[in-house]
């Protein structure tokens, strides 16, 4: 059973950045394809960055393209959300998701396994 712990979360200014950590257990980490979801309260889950299990390819949300970047460690079994010029309407809590596979996946309805959350909030 695979386990996905995120980590990095927090208060930031607007105009700051995070790296966000979701590190996997259980299974073996390069044949999952790995997503970021956000949700913002009030607001349905939503596709914020995806990334293939061999780390070529790699899909974002218009929202955060060229702020964020997705990443992954096979050394570590860890993938990372780098996000730059942080914006009010990025606060959220975080989501790291997981799938076999072999594509990119943008859906929540597409991944199986989901981590707790990490709660990210930006300050105007």
């Amino acid at each position: 059973q695979v386990q996905l712990v995120e980590s990095g979360g927090g208060l930031v200014q607007a105009g700051g950045s995070l790296r966000l950590s979701c590190t996997h257990s259980g299974g073996t980490f390069n044949t999952y394809t790995s997503g970021w979801f956000r949700q913002a309260p009030g607001k349905e889950r939503e596709f914020v960055a995806a990334i293939t299990r061999n780390g070529v390819n790699t899909r974002y949300a218009d929202s955060v393209k060229g702020r964020f970047t997705i990443s992954r460690d096979g050394a570590k079994n860890t993938v990372y959300l780098q996000m730059n010029s942080l914006k009010p309407e990025d606060t959220a809590v975080y989501y790291c998701a997981a799938r076999l596979g072999t594509n990119i996946y943008s859906y929540t309805s597409q991944y199986d396994y989901w981590g707790q959350g990490t709660r990210v909030t930006v300050s105007s």
